[in-house]
């Protein structure tokens, strides 16, 4: 099937550039370009948001420190990335 689409021109450039070093035609780099994307395992949102989600929570939780310690003053935090530095 036959379609149009709009490249930018630096993109277009390039393509052309590669096209000829690999000694294939444009429509080929599309073609293969559009293979691989939709070969790709892609999750919906929701998952990908509950995947991130789970790792924050793992990551947040290997602290030495979980629980909340509430407001600390300027001279505060500074003594204590000065005690995490020392030990």
């Amino acid at each position: 099937m036959k379609t149009t689409i709009d490249l930018p021109d630096d993109l277009l450039h390039r393509v052309k550039i590669i096209a000829a070093q690999r000694r294939t035609t444009i429509k080929e780099l599309v073609v293969q370009g559009l293979e691989y994307a939709t070969r790709q395992d892609v999750p919906d949102a929701e998952t990908a948001r509950k995947e991130r989600a789970e790792k924050l929570i793992a990551a947040l939780s290997c602290g030495r420190n979980p629980e909340p310690i509430g407001k600390l003053n300027r001279e505060e935090i500074y003594d204590r990335h000065l005690e995490t530095k020392q030990s």
